[in-house]
């Protein structure tokens, strides 16, 4: 998300990340749950999590643009991890940039993840400037690829690909599916609603 931004939708606010209690807190949360990180390698203690959120809120990206909390408008709680930010590792459609999203489970199947995915396209394509927003996820995880679709955004034939940050340890987590929206293709989507 564009720094010194936040998004409002129907029932979230979309903000960037804090060093406040409540926001180390859930940064935690949402990165060592085994649920809510069952696609991903890593599940990291509460100092890894700590120094992580302090280097996110402290430093500036190449592209002005960062991962934010979706925090629930009637009372504040954040319920996710959620964003536009740089890919920073090479794959064949690298440099680019991510929308993305990880809620807590107990708000999973209230289509928070394609509400905060939505406003991210408008914002991204509308206020950044971006000609052209990536998503992409374990071939197996379903439901972020429901998402995906959900929101608009467009497989990529022949786009999936080995994830270069998993480890052998865990290959089962490598392969991955690509979708991508551009610019154009939004405009049309929103044009033709």
């Amino acid at each position: 998300m564009k720094i010194g931004t936040q998004l409002e939708t129907d029932r979230l606010i979309i903000r960037h990340w804090t060093l406040s209690d409540q926001d180390r807190e859930f940064f935690h949360f949402i990165n060592s749950d085994e649920t809510v990180r069952q696609f991903y390698v890593t599940r990291m203690s509460r100092e890894d999590t700590d120094r992580r959120l302090e280097d996110h809120v402290t430093t500036d990206s190449k592209s002005g643009l960062k991962w934010a909390v979706a925090c629930l408008k009637s009372t504040g709680q954040p319920v996710g991890h959620t964003g536009l930010g740089d890919v920073d590792y090479e794959t064949p459609f690298t440099p680019c940039i991510e929308v993305g999203w990880l809620f807590d489970p107990k708000f999973w199947g209230q289509a928070f993840a394609s509400e905060a995915g939505a406003a991210l396209l408008k914002h991204g394509f509308e206020d950044a400037g971006l000609e052209e927003i990536v998503a992409f996820a374990v071939i197996e995880n379903q439901a972020s690829v429901a998402v995906m679709e959900r929101i608009g955004m467009l497989k990529v034939e022949d786009g999936n690909f080995e994830h270069p940050g998993v480890p052998d340890t865990h290959a089962h987590l490598r392969p991955h599916v690509l979708y991508s929206l551009t610019e154009q293709a939004w405009l049309d989507q929103v044009q033709s609603t």
